[in-house]
């Protein structure tokens, strides 16, 4: 016979067993995945103290980056709430619909700093339809490769090509030649399991198309850009200058960094678009370099988490979709980071959930919506 302090004590375990079962249902039943969603959580919170301090605590930049971070979060909701069956039938017209986003930036866009990139929307603001291409495209693609064979066929990668062509173009006349726009369908096109031939094929094309792209593409202040990475000091005061102040600001934020708020680069005016471009340059500033690993970790676990939940899809669709999302987030870490430190040519791209900007942090959460709605939706 049990005794009555055992028998409590497995009754009392029983029942903790059910609610964490209960709790994992009701997770599930919301349809939203708590670990990527906790993630997502901590990294808005330090984006959000870091744009603070980037803006010289500027209250009313750091409410409308959180208006954005609240709106995000509300899509990313809905977002998870619709079967990807859904969206697999709706991913044309997201892809059509950011298209002609696209081209009414340049018909009746602003022009900020000689460039056409937002749309004003009344009540809303100004909004960057490139943003939201950056999720419309592997949308697309994954749809699209998602109908075809696996590996797919070399006229199904040239359709695939023409489908990143045309918004590159589009935004190229912005002009805005940030390769971050079309690296979602490459993820897409290398996760379809293209063979290793043609991928070869393609950066030889590419190797040949440079000096065309060089001669007769890229405009004057985007080839300087180029050109500064190598040398910053050959043009210290001029494209030369946002590089050379930003790896001042990280070796001085040394292993511990100065402390929140006691960023000198950022809070003396030395590093431009310190709230934007610049953040993280802000961020090891102040937080050092243990601060820094911290971030990547984050980073590192939400990645993780998109990719293991792309590949335990049942579907290509899905497989597709989730996997490209999780590295497109990949490769904007990165991006962003190898041009703080100069090891990357100044493209303007956001570091994700810290650069300040309503439409980049809304059409990422929303994507990370998608995500949980693959991983729930089974």
């Amino acid at each position: 016979m049990i005794p009555s302090q055992q028998y409590r004590f497995l009754r009392q375990s029983l029942r903790d067993g059910r609610s964490i079962k209960d709790d994992s249902s009701k997770w599930h039943r919301l349809h939203l995945d708590p670990w990527l969603l906790g993630l997502l959580v901590v990294n808005s919170i330090i984006g959000l103290m870091a744009v603070y301090s980037a803006t010289a605590e500027d209250m009313g930049m750091v409410l409308r980056q959180a208006t954005s971070f609240g709106v995000g979060f509300i899509l990313l909701f809905i977002c998870a709430q619709i079967p990807p069956k859904v969206y697999q039938a709706t991913s044309p017209y997201f892809y059509l619909i950011s298209i002609v986003l696209l081209v009414l930036v340049l018909v009746i866009g602003d022009t900020r700093l000689g460039a056409k990139r937002w749309l004003t929307v009344p009540g809303i603001g100004s909004v960057q339809p490139s943003e939201f291409m950056k999720f419309a495209m592997p949308l697309m693609m994954a749809w699209y490769f998602s109908r075809k064979p696996f590996p797919p066929k070399l006229v199904h990668i040239l359709g695939a090509l023409v489908i990143m062509f045309v918004p590159f173009v589009l935004v190229a006349l912005q002009p805005d030649l940030s390769i971050g726009l079309i690296i979602p369908g490459i993820f897409v096109l290398f996760l379809s399991g293209m063979s290793w031939r043609l991928i070869l094929g393609a950066f030889m094309a590419f190797a040949v198309a440079a000096p065309v792209l060089w001669m007769y593409v890229l405009q004057a202040y985007q080839k300087k850009r180029v050109l500064t990475l190598f040398d910053p000091e050959s043009d210290a005061l001029g494209a030369g200058w946002n590089i050379i102040q930003s790896k001042i600001a990280i070796g001085s934020g040394g292993l511990m960094g100065k402390g929140y708020l006691g960023g000198t680069q950022s809070h003396l005016g030395y590093l431009p678009e310190h709230h934007t471009d610049f953040i993280l340059s802000t961020y090891s500033e102040e937080f050092g370099f243990f601060g820094v690993i911290f971030l990547f970790a984050l980073y590192a676990a939400i990645i993780f988490r998109c990719m293991m939940i792309g590949l335990n899809s049942f579907h290509n669709y899905g497989r597709l979709l989730a996997s490209a999302i999780g590295l497109t987030f990949f490769f904007f870490v990165f991006l962003n980071s190898g041009m703080i430190s100069g090891i990357l040519p100044v493209t303007g791209d956001p570091l994700p959930l810290m650069s300040y900007g309503g439409t980049a942090v809304i059409a990422l959460l929303a994507g990370m919506g998608i995500v949980m709605s693959i991983h729930t939706h089974r």
